[in-house]
Protein backbone atom coordinates (compact mmCIF):
# COMPACT_ATOMS: atom_id res chain seq x y z
CA UNK A 1 0.00 0.00 0.00
CA UNK A 2 1.70 3.23 -1.15
CA UNK A 3 1.70 6.52 0.72
CA UNK A 4 -1.01 8.11 -1.48
CA UNK A 5 -3.48 5.36 -0.59
CA UNK A 6 -2.55 5.73 3.08
CA UNK A 7 -3.05 9.49 2.86
CA UNK A 8 -6.47 9.11 1.21
CA UNK A 9 -7.39 6.50 3.84
CA UNK A 10 -6.35 8.93 6.59
CA UNK A 11 -8.38 11.72 4.96
CA UNK A 12 -11.43 9.46 4.75
CA UNK A 13 -11.08 8.59 8.45
CA UNK A 14 -10.90 12.29 9.36
CA UNK A 15 -14.02 13.09 7.32
CA UNK A 16 -15.94 10.09 8.68
CA UNK A 17 -14.89 11.07 12.19
CA UNK A 18 -16.21 14.61 11.63
CA UNK A 19 -19.53 13.29 10.35
CA UNK A 20 -19.84 10.88 13.27
CA UNK A 21 -19.17 13.69 15.76
CA UNK A 22 -21.89 15.77 14.09
CA UNK A 23 -24.36 12.86 14.23
CA UNK A 24 -23.36 12.18 17.82
CA UNK A 25 -24.28 15.69 18.89
CA UNK A 26 -27.55 15.73 16.92
CA UNK A 27 -28.99 12.31 17.69
CA UNK A 28 -29.75 10.44 20.90
CA UNK A 29 -29.40 6.98 19.34
CA UNK A 30 -25.68 7.30 18.64
CA UNK A 31 -25.12 8.70 22.13
CA UNK A 32 -26.62 5.52 23.52
CA UNK A 33 -24.30 3.39 21.37
CA UNK A 34 -21.28 5.41 22.50
CA UNK A 35 -22.24 5.08 26.18
CA UNK A 36 -22.73 1.32 25.81
CA UNK A 37 -19.40 1.04 24.01
CA UNK A 38 -17.74 2.98 26.83
CA UNK A 39 -19.22 0.53 29.34
CA UNK A 40 -17.74 -2.41 27.44
CA UNK A 41 -14.30 -0.78 27.31
CA UNK A 42 -14.52 -0.03 31.04
CA UNK A 43 -14.33 -3.79 31.68
CA UNK A 44 -11.23 -4.12 29.47
CA UNK A 45 -9.17 -1.05 30.37
CA UNK A 46 -7.61 -1.06 33.86
CA UNK A 47 -9.29 1.28 36.33
CA UNK A 48 -6.12 3.26 37.02
CA UNK A 49 -5.71 3.93 33.29
CA UNK A 50 -9.36 4.97 33.05
CA UNK A 51 -8.91 7.48 35.87
CA UNK A 52 -5.78 8.87 34.23
CA UNK A 53 -7.53 9.24 30.85
CA UNK A 54 -10.60 10.86 32.41
CA UNK A 55 -8.39 13.20 34.40
CA UNK A 56 -6.47 14.20 31.28
CA UNK A 57 -9.66 14.75 29.27
CA UNK A 58 -11.16 16.77 32.10
CA UNK A 59 -8.05 18.94 32.27
CA UNK A 60 -7.90 19.49 28.51
CA UNK A 61 -11.58 20.14 27.79
CA UNK A 62 -13.22 21.11 31.08
CA UNK A 63 -10.70 23.49 32.64
CA UNK A 64 -9.12 26.67 31.36
CA UNK A 65 -5.54 25.91 30.31
CA UNK A 66 -3.08 27.00 27.65
CA UNK A 67 -2.39 23.55 26.17
CA UNK A 68 -4.22 24.10 22.90
CA UNK A 69 -2.88 27.65 22.53
CA UNK A 70 0.67 26.28 22.76
CA UNK A 71 -0.21 23.44 20.36
CA UNK A 72 -1.78 25.94 17.96
CA UNK A 73 1.35 28.13 17.94
CA UNK A 74 3.68 25.13 17.56
CA UNK A 75 1.75 23.75 14.57
CA UNK A 76 1.55 27.19 12.97
CA UNK A 77 5.27 27.74 13.57
CA UNK A 78 6.19 24.36 12.07
CA UNK A 79 4.12 24.96 8.93
CA UNK A 80 5.54 28.44 8.38
CA UNK A 81 9.08 27.23 9.07
CA UNK A 82 8.68 24.54 6.44
CA UNK A 83 7.14 27.04 4.00
CA UNK A 84 10.04 29.47 4.54
CA UNK A 85 12.76 26.81 4.45
CA UNK A 86 11.52 24.79 1.47
CA UNK A 87 9.02 26.74 -0.64
CA UNK A 88 10.01 30.38 -0.33
CA UNK A 89 13.62 29.98 -1.51
CA UNK A 90 12.75 27.68 -4.44
CA UNK A 91 9.94 29.98 -5.57
CA UNK A 92 12.27 32.97 -5.57
CA UNK A 93 14.65 31.04 -7.84
CA UNK A 94 11.70 30.36 -10.17
CA UNK A 95 10.88 34.11 -10.11
CA UNK A 96 7.50 33.86 -8.42
CA UNK A 97 5.77 37.15 -7.71
CA UNK A 98 6.80 38.52 -4.32
CA UNK A 99 3.17 39.47 -3.64
CA UNK A 100 2.08 35.83 -3.64
CA UNK A 101 5.12 34.68 -1.67
CA UNK A 102 4.67 37.26 1.10
CA UNK A 103 0.88 36.97 1.28
CA UNK A 104 0.97 34.06 3.79
CA UNK A 105 3.18 36.15 6.09
CA UNK A 106 0.78 39.10 5.90
CA UNK A 107 -2.11 36.77 6.73
CA UNK A 108 -0.06 35.32 9.60
CA UNK A 109 0.42 38.77 11.19
CA UNK A 110 -3.29 39.58 10.89
CA UNK A 111 -4.22 36.12 12.15
CA UNK A 112 -2.01 36.32 15.24
CA UNK A 113 -3.41 39.77 16.03
CA UNK A 114 -7.01 38.58 15.98
CA UNK A 115 -6.03 35.30 17.64
CA UNK A 116 -4.66 37.33 20.56
CA UNK A 117 -7.81 39.47 20.69
CA UNK A 118 -9.97 36.32 20.72
CA UNK A 119 -7.93 34.97 23.62
CA UNK A 120 -7.85 38.05 25.86
CA UNK A 121 -11.08 39.93 25.06
CA UNK A 122 -13.94 39.62 27.53
CA UNK A 123 -16.66 37.71 25.60
CA UNK A 124 -19.40 39.52 27.50
CA UNK A 125 -19.29 38.36 31.10
CA UNK A 126 -22.56 39.04 32.93
CA UNK A 127 -22.17 40.52 36.40
CA UNK A 128 -24.37 42.25 38.95
CA UNK A 129 -23.24 45.59 37.52
CA UNK A 130 -24.36 44.94 33.93
CA UNK A 131 -27.13 42.41 34.51
CA UNK A 132 -29.96 44.92 33.92
CA UNK A 133 -28.29 46.23 30.78
CA UNK A 134 -28.03 42.79 29.20
CA UNK A 135 -31.62 41.93 30.14
CA UNK A 136 -32.83 44.72 27.84
CA UNK A 137 -30.74 43.78 24.77
CA UNK A 138 -32.61 40.75 23.42
CA UNK A 139 -36.23 39.67 23.51
CA UNK A 140 -37.15 36.42 25.27
CA UNK A 141 -38.72 33.88 22.91
CA UNK A 142 -40.29 31.91 25.79
CA UNK A 143 -39.25 28.66 24.13
CA UNK A 144 -35.49 28.43 24.26
CA UNK A 145 -34.98 31.45 26.53
CA UNK A 146 -37.52 32.03 29.30
CA UNK A 147 -38.05 35.14 31.37
CA UNK A 148 -37.11 35.27 35.04
CA UNK A 149 -34.72 32.33 34.78
CA UNK A 150 -31.77 32.51 37.15
CA UNK A 151 -28.33 30.99 36.89
CA UNK A 152 -27.96 28.80 39.99
CA UNK A 153 -24.16 29.16 39.89
CA UNK A 154 -23.83 32.92 39.38
CA UNK A 155 -27.13 33.79 41.10
CA UNK A 156 -28.01 36.18 38.27
CA UNK A 157 -31.08 36.59 36.09
CA UNK A 158 -30.30 35.03 32.73
CA UNK A 159 -30.63 37.44 29.79
CA UNK A 160 -31.93 36.04 26.52
CA UNK A 161 -29.25 34.25 24.46
CA UNK A 162 -26.92 33.96 27.45
CA UNK A 163 -25.48 30.75 28.90
CA UNK A 164 -23.36 29.75 31.84
CA UNK A 165 -20.00 28.34 30.72
CA UNK A 166 -18.95 25.49 32.99
CA UNK A 167 -15.30 25.80 31.87
CA UNK A 168 -14.95 29.54 32.56
CA UNK A 169 -17.49 29.46 35.41
CA UNK A 170 -19.34 32.58 34.26
CA UNK A 171 -22.45 33.58 32.35
CA UNK A 172 -21.73 34.98 28.91
CA UNK A 173 -23.88 37.35 26.88
CA UNK A 174 -24.87 35.94 23.45
CA UNK A 175 -22.90 32.80 24.24
CA UNK A 176 -21.71 30.93 21.16
CA UNK A 177 -19.33 28.26 22.44
CA UNK A 178 -16.20 27.74 24.50
CA UNK A 179 -13.18 27.38 22.20
CA UNK A 180 -10.24 25.43 23.59
CA UNK A 181 -7.94 26.81 20.85
CA UNK A 182 -8.25 30.35 22.22
CA UNK A 183 -8.89 29.25 25.83
CA UNK A 184 -11.88 31.57 26.00
CA UNK A 185 -15.61 31.71 25.45
CA UNK A 186 -16.87 33.16 22.20
CA UNK A 187 -19.60 35.66 22.98
CA UNK A 188 -21.04 39.00 21.91
CA UNK A 189 -17.88 41.03 22.46
CA UNK A 190 -15.27 38.81 20.81
CA UNK A 191 -17.28 37.01 18.09
CA UNK A 192 -16.05 39.53 15.48
CA UNK A 193 -12.44 38.84 16.42
CA UNK A 194 -12.99 35.08 16.32
CA UNK A 195 -14.61 35.24 12.88
CA UNK A 196 -11.73 37.31 11.49
CA UNK A 197 -9.23 34.95 13.12
CA UNK A 198 -10.97 31.95 11.57
CA UNK A 199 -11.12 33.62 8.14
CA UNK A 200 -7.42 34.58 8.11
CA UNK A 201 -6.40 31.13 9.38
CA UNK A 202 -8.34 29.48 6.56
CA UNK A 203 -6.98 31.95 4.01
CA UNK A 204 -3.37 31.47 5.14
CA UNK A 205 -3.63 27.67 4.94
CA UNK A 206 -5.28 27.85 1.50
CA UNK A 207 -2.70 30.37 0.23
CA UNK A 208 0.24 28.20 1.31
CA UNK A 209 -1.41 25.17 -0.30
CA UNK A 210 -1.93 27.04 -3.59
CA UNK A 211 1.61 28.48 -3.69
CA UNK A 212 3.13 25.07 -2.90
CA UNK A 213 1.05 23.27 -5.54
CA UNK A 214 1.87 25.92 -8.17
CA UNK A 215 5.56 25.51 -7.31
CA UNK A 216 5.40 21.72 -7.78
CA UNK A 217 3.43 22.04 -11.03
CA UNK A 218 5.90 24.58 -12.44
CA UNK A 219 8.79 22.35 -11.41
CA UNK A 220 7.25 19.39 -13.27
CA UNK A 221 6.59 21.49 -16.36
CA UNK A 222 10.08 23.00 -16.47
CA UNK A 223 11.74 19.59 -16.07
CA UNK A 224 9.42 17.88 -18.61
CA UNK A 225 8.98 15.18 -16.01
CA UNK A 226 5.43 14.46 -17.19
CA UNK A 227 6.84 13.36 -20.57
CA UNK A 228 9.11 10.71 -19.07
CA UNK A 229 8.39 6.97 -18.93
CA UNK A 230 9.12 4.30 -16.34
CA UNK A 231 9.36 0.50 -16.26
CA UNK A 232 6.59 -1.20 -14.29
CA UNK A 233 6.81 -4.46 -12.34
CA UNK A 234 6.16 -6.48 -15.50
CA UNK A 235 9.00 -4.81 -17.39
CA UNK A 236 6.74 -2.67 -19.58
CA UNK A 237 7.34 0.99 -20.31
CA UNK A 238 4.56 3.20 -18.94
CA UNK A 239 3.86 6.89 -19.33
CA UNK A 240 4.07 8.72 -16.01
CA UNK A 241 0.59 9.28 -14.63
CA UNK A 242 -0.54 11.62 -11.86
CA UNK A 243 -0.30 9.06 -9.04
CA UNK A 244 3.21 8.00 -10.02
CA UNK A 245 4.20 11.65 -10.37
CA UNK A 246 2.98 12.49 -6.86
CA UNK A 247 4.84 9.50 -5.41
CA UNK A 248 7.99 10.53 -7.26
CA UNK A 249 7.72 14.07 -5.95
CA UNK A 250 7.21 12.64 -2.47
CA UNK A 251 10.57 10.86 -2.76
CA UNK A 252 12.29 14.07 -3.92
CA UNK A 253 10.43 16.58 -1.69
CA UNK A 254 8.91 14.50 1.15
CA UNK A 255 8.47 17.40 3.57
CA UNK A 256 6.87 19.65 0.94
CA UNK A 257 4.39 16.96 -0.12
CA UNK A 258 3.56 16.21 3.52
CA UNK A 259 3.07 19.93 4.20
CA UNK A 260 0.86 20.31 1.12
CA UNK A 261 -1.29 17.37 2.23
CA UNK A 262 -1.57 18.80 5.75
CA UNK A 263 -2.54 22.34 4.66
CA UNK A 264 -4.98 20.96 2.07
CA UNK A 265 -6.82 18.93 4.70
CA UNK A 266 -6.61 21.85 7.11
CA UNK A 267 -7.97 24.26 4.48
CA UNK A 268 -10.85 21.89 3.74
CA UNK A 269 -11.83 21.41 7.38
CA UNK A 270 -11.39 25.08 8.28
CA UNK A 271 -13.33 26.07 5.16
CA UNK A 272 -16.28 23.90 6.24
CA UNK A 273 -16.24 25.39 9.73
CA UNK A 274 -15.87 28.93 8.35
CA UNK A 275 -18.91 28.42 6.11
CA UNK A 276 -20.86 27.15 9.11
CA UNK A 277 -19.78 30.16 11.23
CA UNK A 278 -20.72 32.57 8.42
CA UNK A 279 -24.10 30.87 8.06
CA UNK A 280 -24.73 31.35 11.77
CA UNK A 281 -23.66 34.99 11.55
CA UNK A 282 -25.81 35.64 8.49
CA UNK A 283 -28.89 34.14 10.20
CA UNK A 284 -28.11 35.67 13.61
CA UNK A 285 -27.73 32.37 15.43
CA UNK A 286 -25.12 31.12 17.85
CA UNK A 287 -23.66 27.62 17.95
CA UNK A 288 -25.45 27.12 21.26
CA UNK A 289 -28.81 28.12 19.73
CA UNK A 290 -28.24 26.01 16.61
CA UNK A 291 -27.42 22.99 18.76
CA UNK A 292 -30.38 23.52 21.06
CA UNK A 293 -32.79 24.38 18.25
CA UNK A 294 -33.94 20.80 17.66
CA UNK A 295 -34.15 20.25 21.43
CA UNK A 296 -36.58 23.11 22.02
CA UNK A 297 -40.23 22.19 22.51
CA UNK A 298 -41.61 21.88 19.05
CA UNK A 299 -44.14 19.92 17.07
CA UNK A 300 -41.43 17.97 15.28
CA UNK A 301 -39.57 16.72 18.37
CA UNK A 302 -41.56 13.87 19.93
CA UNK A 303 -38.48 12.54 21.70
CA UNK A 304 -38.23 15.61 23.94
CA UNK A 305 -39.81 14.93 27.32
CA UNK A 306 -42.35 17.51 28.50
CA UNK A 307 -45.21 17.65 30.99
CA UNK A 308 -48.51 16.17 29.74
CA UNK A 309 -50.27 19.51 30.23
CA UNK A 310 -47.69 21.47 28.24
CA UNK A 311 -48.72 22.83 24.89
CA UNK A 312 -46.64 22.37 21.76
CA UNK A 313 -44.48 25.41 21.18
CA UNK A 314 -42.68 26.09 17.93
CA UNK A 315 -39.13 27.42 18.13
CA UNK A 316 -38.54 30.31 15.75
CA UNK A 317 -35.47 32.47 15.37
CA UNK A 318 -36.82 35.90 16.35
CA UNK A 319 -33.43 37.61 16.34
CA UNK A 320 -32.73 37.55 12.59
CA UNK A 321 -33.49 40.89 10.93
CA UNK A 322 -31.83 40.57 7.53
CA UNK A 323 -28.27 39.85 6.39
CA UNK A 324 -26.70 43.27 6.89
CA UNK A 325 -28.43 43.87 10.21
CA UNK A 326 -27.27 40.46 11.44
CA UNK A 327 -23.67 41.06 10.38
CA UNK A 328 -23.71 44.54 11.91
CA UNK A 329 -24.76 42.95 15.19
CA UNK A 330 -21.67 40.72 15.08
CA UNK A 331 -19.22 43.55 14.37
CA UNK A 332 -21.10 46.11 16.49
CA UNK A 333 -22.42 44.06 19.45
CA UNK A 334 -25.94 44.91 20.55
CA UNK A 335 -25.00 45.64 24.19
CA UNK A 336 -22.34 48.16 23.18
CA UNK A 337 -24.71 49.79 20.69
CA UNK A 338 -27.45 49.98 23.32
CA UNK A 339 -25.06 51.47 25.88
CA UNK A 340 -23.97 54.16 23.45
CA UNK A 341 -27.57 55.11 22.66
CA UNK A 342 -28.34 55.26 26.36
CA UNK A 343 -25.51 57.73 26.93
Amino acid sequence: MDFLVLFLFYLALVLIGGVMIYIYFKTHYLKGLVSRGAQIFSYIIPECLQRAMLGLLHYLFHTRNHTFIILHLILQGMVYTEYTWEIFGHCQELEFSSYYLFLPYLLLIINLFFFTLSCVTDPGTITKANELLFLQVYEFDEVMFLKDMRCPTCDLRKPARSKHCAVCNRCVHRFDHHCVWVNNCIGAWNARYFLTYLFTLTASAATMAIVSIVFLVRLVLLSDLYLETYVDDLGHFQVIDTIFLIQYLFLIFPRIIFMVGFVLVLSFLLGIYLCFALYLAATNQTTNEWYRGDRAWCQHCPHVARPPSAEHQVYRNIHSHGLWSNLREIFLPAAVHYERKKK
